[in-house]
């Protein structure tokens, strides 16, 4: 009886995250594919373009980090491997457009993420994009007092081709959203079994000393690991139902969904960009160093605001 209500509980905060991350998804992914079909990737990276030499990158870099902005990762590998086909690029230049790529990409989805879960959407796009651009420069300017990563890169990685039919495309759609519901399923069972078990508060009494140094309590700790491990998605969508039943303020909810926007997902989506040839002492360690160095900041500046100042311009 006692497993039959546990269980119970674990399908209900299942589905009440999933259909909050629904909500989000579908809506602002057919926008995407609409904005796709009528070519604004297309403008937005010829505006970004004529920006890409202050970091080191060729202008057609602009067309892949517009495309990784609006859609994903992986619609910017796409990209990336169509001009690899007929053009070479330093480990350096992959490396520096990597790490644009990991702190800004599918900003539509996960900005609305970010905005429910109680964080201003001006913020998380400041960040996030201001954020990816700062760690280009800083690297292109790291790689070329140093002369670093000079050599040619290798791609590994090669995009699945998917029948462009609607039928295919619908089908493909089914089962992202599919995995979705499992990934949370499993993630809240885990919750679950480790809050049973005082694994999640052993995880804190460890991580206390880093959650003091920047700010956080020890309740947005288990989340904010999920979301830099799996994804900002799922982190986040945890994340909004923890402010809902008020067990993370206002401010953990901020300072976590803002590290883990600079640094999420470090599994797939590092192991993805290390595939076409970037170095992992700029897109892991690298990136960790920064993340670190900006929430810090973040952290000092934001303690000088009063509490109706920061509520007022970065939470809702």
């Amino acid at each position: 009886m006692h497993i039959k209500k546990e269980a119970k509980e674990i399908l209900k905060e299942t589905g009440s995250t999933y259909f909050t991350l629904i909500k989000i998804l579908i809506p602002i992914s057919i926008i995407v594919k609409i904005l796709s079909y009528y070519g604004a990737i297309s403008v937005i990276g010829t505006y970004l373009s004529s920006t890409m030499g202050l970091v080191g990158l060729p202008g057609e870099f602009g067309f892949v980090w517009a495309t990784t902005m609006v859609a994903n990762i992986y619609g910017g590998l796409l990209v990336f491997v169509q001009l690899s086909l007929t053009s070479t690029y330093t480990v350096a230049q992959v490396t520096i457009l990597g790490g644009m790529m990991l702190i800004a990409h599918t900003l539509p989805v996960e900005a609305r993420i970010a905005q429910k879960a109680g964080v201003r959407l001006w913020f998380t796009l400041s960040l996030r994009i201001f954020g990816a651009f700062t760690f280009s420069f800083i690297l292109n300017t790291i790689f070329t007092a140093f002369n670093l990563f000079r050599e040619n890169s290798v791609v590994i990685w090669k995009p699945e081709n998917i029948d462009p039919t609607f039928i295919n495309l619908f089908l493909n759609e089914l089962r992202y959203y599919f995995i979705i519901f499992l990934i949370i399923l499993g993630l809240v069972t885990l919750m679950k079994i480790l809050k049973k078990t005082g694994a999640i508060e052993r995880l804190n009494k460890l991580l206390k000393p880093a959650l003091e140094f920047v700010g956080m309590s020890k309740n947005a700790a288990p989340l904010t690991i999920i979301g830099m491990t799996l994804g900002l998605a799922y982190g986040g969508g945890l994340i909004i139902q923890e402010t809902k039943s008020k067990l993370v303020s206002k401010k953990d909810a901020f300072l976590s969904l803002s590290l883990m926007g600079l640094t999420h997902s470090i599994i797939e989506d590092t192991i993805l960009v290390l595939s076409i040839g970037a170095t992992i002492f700029g897109i892991l360690l690298g990136r960790a160093l920064f993340t670190i160095v900006v929430i810090v900041i973040l952290i000092k500046c934001i303690n000088r605001l009063s509490l109706k100042t920061f509520e007022k311009y970065f939470v809702k």
